[in-house]
């Protein structure tokens, strides 16, 4: 599962969606949905098609309005670099339910592979300046065990967790991208109606 002391994306997403329960998974643009899609389509998973920087964001408006359910987003180093100022707004509604897990490869993926920023930004340290107490970063198999046993938890606030990941492409699977499709099977996944 480790190459190069990084994680392998594909192998990490999947491990932390075994247990997930009833949890509802948000998705970054590009790799991440590729990822979570791997690990087996569901409709409580959202995949965020074409709003790069705002991943983690829906997922706070979503836990904000199901503060029974754990919502986890998953998305990528770039992607979230791009909405980095959720971490403020997240900071300060504290939903205990909301974790973002951070696949960081210190790429931007989708638009060529240039070196991401953060090889010089912490995004977990941004997190914890934003107000996120529960933050961390995973780097080892042991790290990534802990985090799938309790993913789907509530925490005592909003958790953020970065995974470091090996730099690999996998091959793309691609789940449905009909926006409005989307939507309707993620509403009713939630039991509420197709409007």
């Amino acid at each position: 599962m480790m190459s190069s002391n990084h994680l392998d994306r594909r192998q990490a997403v999947a491990r932390l969606l075994r247990d997930r329960a009833n949890a509802l998974v948000v998705t970054g643009l590009g790799s991440a949905t590729y990822d979570v899609a791997a690990a087996g389509d569901s409709p409580r998973n959202f995949y965020l098609w074409g709003a790069m920087g705002g991943t983690a964001s829906l997922a706070l408006g979503l836990a904000l309005a199901q503060p029974d359910t754990p919502v986890i987003a998953i998305t990528g180093d770039g992607e979230m670099l791009m909405g980095l100022g959720s971490f403020s707004t997240i900071g300060l509604a504290q939903p205990a339910n909301l974790i973002v897990v951070v696949l960081d490869n210190g790429l931007y993926g989708e638009t060529g592979a240039q070196q991401s920023h953060t090889v010089a930004t912490d995004l977990a340290a941004a997190a914890g300046a934003c107000g996120i107490r529960d933050i961390g970063v995973v780097r080892t198999e042991a790290e990534l065990e802990r985090l799938a046993a309790d993913i789907a938890a509530p925490g005592q606030g909003p958790r953020v967790r970065v995974i470091k990941i090996d730099a690999a492409e996998n091959a793309r699977l691609v789940p449905l991208r009909e926006g409005a499709h989307a939507k309707v099977r993620f509403r009713q996944a939630l039991g509420l109606g197709a409007e």
